[in-house]
């Protein structure tokens, strides 16, 4: 036991041991006041903290035994409970200490949680601690609460019972944390600070992001087009969304010098380039066996020029040096490519295709560096953009006879496959540079653990025979095919996309739609000419699917860093400011170190820097964190 007189000198404190028998620390202390035959102080209601050091001479008497007490049996019972009592965030004290006013306003309550403006005060005060340094520690408790009760006062009517529901206990009793808001309700100046209006508003984006991003693509229509119908009938329902927009490069690679008009008035070729990006085993090879049965007829034909090419070599190379050697073969058209072919090659392939697509599928969007070229790198970015945008023009000029030198119009279709972590590292550097917008991208869901395997259907000979009317029609077309359905279509979808943009101020969303219209646009023109150019609401409905599944990939994989991207580079470039005209007339320190900080300054000279202010008569202090700008 430990008895000793309070610091005021006219009370006395009495640390004993409790006794389970008799209860909880509630009932224990009524148990002591009984044996001593004094009131029990109902205003006590917790083993507090000691928030000081008795001197010798206020001890009245000590038994060394109580330093050394443990109870299990006591803790287990009751130290849970207590605990809870101590650190919850609102005001548990009985109506003989602190009743609250019933009818008073008291914070929007969102799931059980008191808010602000819909963001829980609990999230708000986890982002405070998280910005001035984590959560307090013995020694600072009391200052680091102070400060978090003064930049709370704004959003609680500048109230200590109000800031007191909300405020953390830290191990303090409630009588300490209330005098901490009352002192933090007396400080001026009482309006936000620079620390608080910023968390408010990046947990209300944060909040209104996660609204506004459904955690799902959109979900494909009931009816879709007869081909595309066919092309996901043997494909397992998780996997239909990504095969339906994983075809259509292989498929646009079958036209041949067919162009559609825009509602821009420019002529553009089916070129569709898709990014399949989904988790690791989350079975990305689902694009393969219809890109397979597509793509059966054109590899057919590019056998029989492979092997005239490997005959004229077996030729050229049994010939010695200076021999006549035949040239080139003519008519080598091979659409197909390797994905690790160099930059010459694919310049003298596409030169040799004679306006027809080169075509290649990639187990991986890294594969894609082969064509990074020489020196800097980065040209296989650029062939990205030209094989998307028309009458394109792209080439390598060498002195050698034995080299290639040409200028072509890429014509170039493609797939890659990565996870989304690989994928978002390998365009990190382009965000703002056009392959993203360019690009068709689609995704596979995450399914849930444990669950059944996705079963394939049969590719075969039925299947094939089913898919070959509509390749023949796109073989088949030629020339400028109008297709007035999707050109109206196009026209009420841009308006609609500006619409959004508008309302959701989202420049990142505006310029992404753009190129994504067209991509989906395309789509329908190339359903028209496969369905024997007839047009039906279910291409309309796939279009539309088509570009706001695009558009949600683009934003769930890449929204976000595009938006911080073009802040750095719109960021504009400042010369010295006024520090003391960008604070209000009465500001705090914390105000002054945010400010700072946000002019990319070392927020810790802020009390060097108000010190000089006050010295040269700028401002003058009003409290011990709060200071004034002097009229002069």
């Amino acid at each position: 036991m430990l008895v000793h007189i309070t610091p005021s000198g006219k009370g006395l404190r009495v640390v004993f041991k409790a006794d389970i028998a008799v209860g909880d620390l509630s009932a224990n202390q009524h148990h002591l006041a009984t044996l001593l035959g004094v009131e029990p102080d109902e205003a006590c209601k917790d083993a507090s903290r000691a928030s000081f050091s008795p001197q010798q001479e206020e001890i009245l008497y000590i038994n060394d035994a109580i330093f050394d007490y443990q109870d299990d049996e006591f803790e287990k019972l009751f130290g849970e409970r207590y605990r809870k009592g101590m650190l919850d965030g609102r005001c548990k004290m009985d109506e003989g200490r602190c009743k609250m006013d019933e009818g008073r306003n008291l914070p929007a309550v969102i799931d059980g949680q008191p808010s602000y403006k819909g963001i829980p005060f609990g999230d708000i005060i986890n982002e405070y601690w998280r910005r001035t340094g984590g959560v307090p520690v013995d020694g600072e408790r009391n200052v680091r609460l102070h400060k978090l009760a003064v930049n709370l006062r704004a959003i609680m009517e500048n109230k200590p019972q109000r800031i007191l529901e909300v405020l953390p206990r830290l191990g303090l009793s409630e009588g300490e944390v209330l005098r901490v808001a009352e002192s933090a309700c007396k400080e001026e100046p009482k309006d936000f600070t620079y620390l608080l209006k910023g968390i408010v508003k990046d947990l209300m984006e944060e909040r209104n992001m996660v609204d506004d991003e459904p955690e799902t693509p959109p979900e494909m229509p009931k009816k879709l087009p007869k081909l595309i119908q066919l092309l996901i009938s043997r494909t397992p329902d998780v996997y239909k969304p990504a095969v339906a927009h994983a075809v259509f490069p292989s498929l646009a690679a079958h036209l041949y010098k067919v162009r559609f008009r825009y509602i821009d008035n420019v002529l553009h070729e089916a070129t569709l380039m898709n990014v399949l990006m989904a988790g690791t085993g989350a079975g990305k090879d689902c694009i393969s066996q219809p890109i397979n049965y597509i793509m059966a007829d054109i590899r057919k034909r590019d056998e029989e020029n492979l092997q005239r090419e490997k005959q004229w070599k077996q030729e050229v190379n049994s010939k010695g040096a200076n021999k006549d050697k035949r040239q080139r073969p003519e008519g080598l058209i091979i659409q197909e490519v390797d994905p690790d072919m160099t930059n010459p090659a694919f310049v003298m392939r596409m030169a040799e295709a004679d306006g027809h697509f080169l075509y290649t599928k990639m187990n991986e969007i890294d594969q894609f560096d082969a064509l990074r070229g020489s020196g800097k790198g980065g040209q296989q970015f650029q062939i990205m953009c030209l094989a998307f945008d028309p009458g394109n023009r792209y080439g390598q000029t060498r002195v050698g006879t034995g080299s290639v030198t040409e200028k072509v119009c890429i014509r170039f279709n493609w797939n890659a496959a990565t996870t989304i972590n690989k994928g978002q590292r390998y365009f990190r550097n382009v965000l703002t540079d056009g392959p993203i917008s360019r690009i068709n991208f689609c995704t596979i869901p995450e399914r849930e653990i444990g669950a059944e395997m996705p079963v394939y259907g049969t590719y075969d000979a039925a299947f094939e025979e089913e898919l070959r009317p509509y390749i023949e029609k796109l073989t088949k077309a030629v020339g400028e095919v109008n297709c007035p359905q999707a050109f109206k279509l196009a026209q009420k979808m841009v308006e609609e996309n500006a619409e959004f943009s508008l309302l959701s101020q989202s420049r990142v969303y505006e310029n992404l739609s753009f190129r994504a219209n067209v991509i989906a646009w395309l789509k329908g023109c190339l359903l028209y000419v496969a369905n024997d150019c007839k047009w039906d609401k279910s291409i309309e409905d796939f279009v539309r699917w088509s570009f706001h599944y695009d558009m949600w990939c683009k934003m769930q994989f890449f929204g976000k860093a595009i938006e911080n991207a073009d802040y750095i580079e719109d960021k504009p470039k400042k010369g010295p400011q006024n520090l003391l005209e960008l604070l209000p007339e009465r500001f705090t320190l914390e105000d002054a170190a945010n400010m700072r900080r946000q002019q990319g300054l070392n927020g810790k000279r802020t009390a060097q820097m108000i010190s000089v202010w006050k010295a040269r008569g700028h401002v003058f202090q009003i409290s011990d964190f709060s200071y004034q700008k002097s009229k002069k």
